[in-house]
């Protein structure tokens, strides 16, 4: 539950328009296209479980560089849009005293999840994106990505705590969409919804976790 920060004047008409909208838009572009593509980029990468050339084809490779860019924007773009709105939301909102204390728990995971993958998607894109596409001038190798995670502790924590932060903000994040655009209405249904969302994020985690577990098996 969010209310405004302490010492804040009550807003306008307009910002509370405008605010409205980028919530809508924020939590849109949370799940179509980031969503989306998260879930596919995900079940690639289980591709590791059948071999070096089927992950590479899964993940790393693009039919042309046309494609290569388009793919860049789509998800770039909107990523970096919500990062700027969930940023300015956490230092505008807090935690409300007067609802439950499981709204609050889920309010703040939520935040703190989106911290944790700010960081862990910054360096994710750069060490397996940016800097052997742009830099080495080639897609990350299969063997690279499989010894880091077998062989090199931080990497194989790192992944894990980062998919688990990917789970739990994408689940949750599709019960706020749910509520937030008006498609579950009344205590009922934001009930099956977060019973939705608990089984989704359980799928969204055990699929993460495999893939990283494949790559750690290949590391071998």
């Amino acid at each position: 539950m969010e209310t405004l920060a302490d010492g804040a004047a009550p807003p306008d008409a307009r910002s509370v328009a405008g605010r409205f909208l980028a919530g809508r838009l924020g939590s849109l572009l949370a799940i179509v296209p980031l969503g989306v593509w998260t879930l596919n980029h995900i079940w690639n990468n289980l591709a590791a479980f059948d071999g070096p050339e089927a992950w590479q084809e899964a993940v790393t490779h693009h039919p042309s560089g046309a494609s290569r860019w388009i793919t860049a924007g789509v998800v770039l773009l909107p990523l970096a849009l919500h990062a700027v709105w969930g940023t300015a939301r956490i230092f505008r909102t807090r935690v409300s005293p007067g609802v439950g204390t499981f709204s609050n728990l889920r309010y703040i995971l939520q935040r703190l999840s989106a911290l944790g993958l700010i960081a862990f998607l910054g360096a994710h894109l750069w060490l397996a994106w940016a800097q052997p596409r742009f830099v080495m001038g080639r897609a990350e190798p299969f063997a690279d990505i499989a010894r880091e995670m077998r062989h090199h502790l931080p990497t194989l924590a790192v992944y894990l705590l980062g998919v688990l932060a990917v789970a739990y903000h994408l689940a949750n994040g599709i019960w706020s969409f749910a509520m937030g655009w008006g498609i579950t209405t009344g205590k009922a249904a934001l009930d099956w919804m977060e019973r939705i969302a608990l089984f989704l994020f359980v799928v969204f985690l055990g699929l993460g976790w495999a893939a990283i577990y494949a790559l750690w098996r290949a590391g071998a």
